[in-house]
């Protein structure tokens, strides 16, 4: 098949001194590629037929020998991907040209660097801080896979196959100790990235999509509406802990995770919908809006605190609410994300609270994840409610 390059200037842009870019146009297989190659000319100084700058004393010289290394390197690059018998195309040609791998020999970690320096610029734009860091931690579970399982550093993309996840599951849940739910959240950033590769052409098709996630069923831990009652009225007679409970308390109403807890300022609080005061604030985890309405308990709380919660860390927080749940005989590792959990089901979802509100309230990025974790106390409220009818 026939290799051809060619040199042109886009006439179309002209910059403010009257110059054009010079392009150079690489086909392949009636497949073409359009690149700029940094140099600029001034139209009148352009011979399209000879393909070069003709009759300018300043730069032709120079230009003219660009263009001829240019050419020389890309007949190179394509006398190079010749003799390996491969198949590739008018793109793999150009990033041999440009000293990048063709995208038959991408490596998968060399791709999910690519992919990853892609995230990092879109940090605080269309993702957030947190989000690129977990996948960082993937792919140095990857790494270390790689080298225990393979004894390499690195493979290439096109050598994935789905026996590739299922051992990946099996040595995080054996030599990493990671449970079900995390290896599942880690496959499935590693699943986001090599679909990007396939939307890139780096690979034909996804080589995982056979692949089956394990079910996980996670018991919703949350305080009832007696235990949730018995934690506001108790009185622990020392400070700290009566703290540690407010704040608790505040976010079994609000639903608030605790970065969002630690961030709430007075300017957080508005006005909407006549006198009513809401939250309003973004969730760190997902940068979606949260908009959460402050009932009377909660405004109880802020009163007592003059709008600033006392804050401690989440370590901290979490170490008091173990002393907390020993002394009002409450049964259950309590945590603060206990109090989100909460929100959603006792002070939400068994209150007849609709699953879209309840999601919209929890500030999740879609109404699946809702239904995920509580569509079965849906049921159950629903179930509650029939029953009501037919006594």
């Amino acid at each position: 098949m026939k290799f051809n390059v060619l040199f042109l200037i886009n006439k179309q842009k002209i910059n403010k001194k009257g110059l054009c870019s010079i392009l150079c146009r690489i086909t392949y297989n009636k497949s073409r590629k359009v690149f700029s190659i940094g140099s600029f000319v001034h139209p009148k100084y352009w011979d399209n037929k000879h393909q070069k700058i003709s009759d300018h004393p300043d730069y032709s010289d120079f230009t003219n020998t660009q263009l001829n290394l240019i050419r020389q390197k890309l007949n190179q690059a394509f006398l190079f991907l010749q003799v390996q018998e491969v198949d590739f195309d008018v793109i793999d040609i150009y990033k041999k040209y440009k000293g990048e791998l063709p995208k038959n020999q991408m490596t998968l970690l060399g791709y999910y660097k690519l992919h990853n320096e892609k995230m990092k610029s879109l940090i605080g734009i269309d993702i957030v801080e947190v989000t690129f860091k977990k996948y960082l931690e993937t792919e140095a579970h990857v790494v270390r896979f790689i080298k225990n399982k393979y004894n390499r550093s690195d493979m290439k993309l096109n050598a994935l196959k789905t026996r590739f996840l299922e051992d990946l599951s099996y040595y995080l849940k054996t030599e990493r100790k990671l449970q079900q739910s995390t290896v599942n959240k880690t496959i499935q950033r590693l699943r986001k990235v090599v679909k990007d590769a396939v939307k890139e052409d780096y690979l034909v098709k996804d080589p995982f999509i056979s692949y089956k996630y394990k079910t996980v069923k996670k018991e919703i831990v949350f305080l009832t509406k007696e235990e949730l009652k018995r934690l506001e009225e108790f009185d622990f007679r020392i400070d700290r802990l009566n703290q540690i409970r407010d704040c608790f308390v505040f976010c079994c109403y609000t639903g608030l995770a605790y970065k969002e807890m630690a961030r709430l300022r007075p300017n957080h609080i508005v006005i909407r919908h006549g006198n009513m005061e809401w939250i309003k604030m973004k969730r760190q985890k997902t940068n979606s809006e949260l908009s959460i309405p402050l009932l009377s308990k909660t405004k109880e709380i802020l009163e007592k605190y003059d709008n600033k919660l006392p804050i401690v860390s989440n370590q901290r927080f979490n170490g008091y609410l173990k002393e907390i749940a020993y002394l009002t005989a409450i049964d259950k590792n309590l945590t603060h994300h206990i109090a989100r959990k909460t929100f959603a089901t006792t002070v939400l979802l068994l209150n007849g609270v609709s699953i879209e509100v309840t999601s919209k309230l929890l500030g999740h990025s879609r109404i699946g994840i809702t239904q995920n974790f509580y569509g079965e106390i849906l049921q159950e409220a629903v179930i509650r409610e029939i029953e009501k009818l037919v006594k």
